[in-house]
Parts: C-alpha cells; sequence; structure tokens
C-alpha cells in the first residue's frame, strides 16, 4: 500500500466518532423520542384521525421531524460502521483504492455528523415551525429601499438552497427604488429555528448608486422573523384591539388586483403592530392570513419579554439606524461582510449575497461571542 495512504488509514479514528455519536445518542433520548414516535404513530392510525384537520396537520408537523432525526442518527451510525469495515478490509487486503474510499468516506461522515449536530441545537418550541420574515428599509432613503431590497433577495436564495419555499404576503414599494417593507412566509423543516437569529438590523456601506457624485453612504434595513404559531398554542386577541383595513392591492397581475379592495392591514392597538396581506385574492383569505401573522408576533413579543430582551431583539421595535445593527456589509472601500455578535466574517460578499449564510447562522446556533 502506498506509504501516504497507509498514514492516512493509521490516522483514522473512528473509536472517537463512536464516542461522540454514543453521546449525541444520549444527548437526544433517543429512546424517549421512539416512544413519543410510537404513541404518535398509533394515534395516526386511528379511523378518525383526519375528522378534525387541524389537529392532525399539529400532530404530523411534531412527528416528522421527531422522525427525521431518528432516521438521520439511524443512518450515522450505520456509514460509521460501513467505514470501520472499509479500513479493516483495506488494511488487510493491502488496496489503495480501498483506503482512498476509507479517507474520503471518514470526511464526509464528520461532516454529516457536524451537520447533524447543529439540527439539534434547534431544540426551541417553535424551532421546527415555519417562518414569516419582515424587512424595512431604514435611515437612508432610497439607498436603503434598495438595500431592503437586496436583503429580501439575498434571504430568498438563502431559502432556495435550503429547499425552502417563500410566500409574498405583502410587499411597499419604495418612491424611486426598491421596497419599504416586504414580508414574506418561508415554509419547511425548521425555517423559524434558523432565521431567529437573523433578527435585528443590517448595515450597508457601499458607494451608492443613486449619488452622482459618487459617495460613499451608510444605509440600514431590519429584519424580523417570527414562528408560524401552531393552532394549538392560545393567543388571545379580542376584536375591540384591532383596527381592521382594507385596500387595493398592489403589484401585477390577477383579475382582482387594483381593481377591489382584496388587501387587509390589521392594527392590534394595544401593542401597535401593524400586520398587512395582499397575495390573495379574496379579502377573506388575506385577513386569515394577517390574523395568523399578527398571532406569531404576539407570541413572539410575550416570548421576548419572558427573556426580557425584547426592546433589543424585537427589530420593528427599535431605531433602525447606528448602534443596533447586527452585521455589516462592506462593498466599499473594501469587501467584508461582519457579523458584530460572532465575529463571524466573509471577504466574498458576492457569495454572501447570493445566499451563503450558513457560516453566520451556524455561528450562532452554537453561541460563538465575538472577542472583544
Amino acid at each position: 500500500m502506498d506509504p501516504h495512504i497507509a498514514a492516512d488509514l493509521s490516522a483514522l479514528d473512528t473509536a472517537v466518532l463512536h464516542s461522540r455519536l454514543s453521546e449525541l445518542g444520549s444527548y437526544l433520548d433517543l429512546d424517549g423520542i421512539q416512544q413519543r414516535v410510537a404513541e404518535l404513530d398509533e394515534r395516526m392510525s386511528a379511523p378518525d384521525f383526519w375528522d378534525d384537520q387541524n389537529a392532525a396537520r399539529a400532530l404530523m408537523a411534531e412527528v416528522n421531524p421527531l422522525k427525521h432525526r431518528m432516521e438521520a442518527f439511524s443512518a450515522l451510525k450505520s456509514r460509521l460502521e460501513d467505514i470501520d469495515a472499509t479500513i479493516e478490509l483495506a488494511q488487510e487486503a493491502d488496496d489503495d483504492d480501498l483506503g482512498r474510499e476509507a479517507v474520503e468516506e471518514f470526511a464526509k461522515w464528520q461532516k454529516s455528523l457536524a451537520d447533524f449536530e447543529l439540527l439539534t441545537l434547534l431544540n426551541g418550541p417553535q424551532d421546527q415551525a415555519s417562518c414569516y420574515v419582515t424587512i424595512h428599509a431604514g435611515a437612508g432613503g432610497t439607498e436603503a429601499c434598495d438595500w431592503a431590497s437586496m436583503l429580501m433577495r439575498m434571504y430568498i436564495r438563502w431559502c432556495e438552497r435550503r429547499g425552502f419555499s417563500v410566500t409574498y404576503l405583502e410587499s411597499t414599494d419604495g418612491d424611486d427604488a426598491g421596497i419599504r417593507s416586504v414580508t414574506l412566509k418561508v415554509d419547511g423543516e425548521y425555517a423559524y429555528g434558523y432565521l431567529k437569529n437573523e433578527r435585528g438590523i443590517h448595515r450597508l456601506v457601499r458607494i451608492s448608486p443613486f449619488d452622482s457624485a459618487g459617495k460613499r453612504h451608510t444605509s440600514f434595513a431590519s429584519l424580523d422573523a417570527t414562528p408560524e404559531v401552531s393552532d394549538s398554542i392560545s393567543i388571545e386577541i379580542l376584536d375591540k384591539d384591532l383596527k381592521v383595513d382594507t385596500y387595493r392591492s398592489g403589484g401585477k397581475g390577477g383579475q382582482n388586483v387594483n381593481k377591489v379592495e382584496t388587501a387587509v392591514r390589521i392594527t392590534h392597538i394595544p401593542s401597535g403592530v401593524i400586520v398587512a396581506c395582499q397575495n390573495e385574492r379574496s379579502q377573506l383569505r388575506n385577513k386569515e392570513e394577517a390574523m395568523n401573522m399578527l398571532r406569531a408576533k404576539l407570541y413572539q413579543i410575550e416570548e421576548d419579554k419572558k427573556q426580557a430582551e425584547a426592546d433589543r431583539q424585537y427589530s420593528e421595535k427599535g431605531d433602525i439606524g447606528w448602534g443596533n445593527q447586527i452585521r455589516s456589509y462592506v462593498f466599499q472601500p473594501y469587501q467584508m461582510v461582519k457579523d458584530l455578535r460572532t465575529g463571524v466574517e466573509s471577504g466574498n460578499i458576492q457569495d454572501v449575497m447570493d445566499g451563503n449564510l450558513d457560516p453566520f447562522i451556524e455561528a450562532m446556533l452554537r453561541g460563538h461571542k465575538r472577542e472583544r
């Protein structure tokens, strides 16, 4: 066998990986998960399971992530056993090809383990839920509106990479370019878990294409993420606390667009929260979706209050300007994206704007802190 391959094989310590996998299984309480899945499967097999569709969907939303974790863990365990067998066979047969295969599979398995460990960190009560994302332009005028549209594109690209679906719920165009605000619904497993730490102020520094003098401008936009709240969670909303306005939808196409008042805006008077939806063809469906968003935002506010971080975390309540940003995107005089909470940075700004946000999201989930 090639000496380099033989040395690489000798350096593969699968015993450590077996230990890490075992510790991870204990942390996840796989026995408890298996018992819970069995209970849910029994309920799903009942003849009247689909009589209450809301309850059925809630149960499916609970059981699918549990099964996914069990299957992912079993696949990791099986792959590691295969790697053990390949290493042993390569050494016994003195086979270079098998040796290379073992080394490659070992590296791939380590990456898969890191991905699975990250998934285990998404253990919040609403982490597995779909997510409402709202982006607002802040200080900076037309430049800020353009920055808000760039952020929207960036997060849509990230969703596409993840296989998440995105639905436009409401948007307001800027006076000259970009958007003043937009609300998107992101559907996908653990959408909120991944996006919850993206809440905050995002700062852009660049030479503005809207400045004939070619000066450098600083602009801000805020992002807010709230989970789609399950019907099993009770959020009391009184009719007397709501102000409901209807207006004509903006945008292109559609039989009713710009002709009848199908768009709905709801103001929750006690909290000041405003939600709107205009993507559906009927006023009733827009109102239903707007109420879902309102429930999600009120739930998020209560969660923030429990953590005593409402003023800092709930981005729509804070100033969208200096001193509050979580991440800076510098296009000129140099190129750098830097997260001000974790210290993670990237010099490939185009890659980030094309949706490669995973290093920033992963660092927050793993609890990394910026060195000061």
